[in-house]
């Protein structure tokens, strides 16, 4: 494991503030794919929790077909940088809500999230674990922010662990289920590509609140679209961290210009938790 700080006086500039103003004005804002977990096990890319149900064949025969020509569809507008963001936008909500009655018609079930966590296909990075304790030990909120299509999978697989605990925040997108575990309809708000930032907690007032005084944010993760994250939220100091997975030639000189901290290799949590653990 390799830790860049392309600019270490500003990286300690921010680390002063944030120790002077104490925990009590800190929070974490975290994706969780590849992020909290390995970006890859045993020299495989960690599939994504659609991937798995896809392939898990825990779905209907006909669901793969039909959501990967939603795909088809709807990708090239969300990466067409010459659309009207708005429109983008409006489009985004159109793939995620098809996609999700998609996944209710193709027999989604609790119990297949709950497969998909026990199966072993995701894992911790190491120190997560440790991380997690001490937050909710010194009650420090921790945002989980995932535009995934089964957001309920992110809090069974932390509740597999026994970290499920009540300062971790999930701002996922999560299923209303009947009496025999099936999907039947969708909670709002939704969380997709474009819209994966704390302005969407203002649809969660009560997320709201835990955070509002708190300004002071330590950003997690493995993309530069990550730091969208933050958008909309008035914060004092900001130190992002970005996990480097792959493809280091290719992003390296991009996550230089945009993280505070870069962790090369599919590293583990030992620098986040040195970090925290002192402030």
């Amino acid at each position: 494991m390799n830790i860049i700080i392309p600019n270490q006086q500003n990286c300690d500039r921010l680390k002063d503030e944030m120790k002077n103003d104490g925990r009590g004005k800190l929070h974490i804002l975290s994706d969780f794919d590849r992020t909290l977990t390995y970006g890859s096990l045993n020299g495989v890319k960690t599939p994504s929790i659609i991937s798995l149900l896809r392939d898990g064949k825990h779905l209907s025969e006909d669901y793969a077909e039909k959501a990967n020509a939603l795909f088809d569809k709807y990708h090239a507008v969300e990466v067409d940088q010459s659309i009207p963001l708005e429109k983008r936008k409006a489009a985004m909500q159109e793939w995620w809500e098809t996609h999700n009655k998609l996944l209710i018609e193709s027999g989604l079930s609790f119990s297949d999230l709950e497969d998909i966590v026990e199966n072993g296909h995701l894992e911790f990075r190491e120190g997560v674990l440790e991380f997690l304790d001490f937050l909710h030990e010194q009650n420090i909120p921790l945002v989980i922010l995932s535009a995934s299509g089964c957001g309920d999978a992110i809090q069974l697989f932390f509740r597999k662990f026994g970290k499920d605990y009540p300062n971790v925040i999930y701002v996922t997108n999560k299923f209303n289920w009947d009496k025999n575990g099936k999907a039947v309809s969708t909670k709002e708000p939704i969380v997709h590509s474009l819209n994966k930032d704390e302005t969407i907690l203002l649809d969660v007032p009560e997320v709201r609140e835990k955070i509002e005084n708190r300004k002071n944010v330590i950003l997690l993760g493995d993309s530069i679209s990550d730091l969208g994250m933050i958008e909309g939220f008035d914060y004092k100091s900001l130190l992002k961290i970005g996990f480097l997975n792959s493809d280091y030639n290719e992003s390296i000189d991009g996550y230089k210009e945009n993280f505070d901290v870069i962790i090369e290799g599919d590293g583990d949590f030992s620098y986040v938790n040195n970090l925290v653990f002192n402030l």
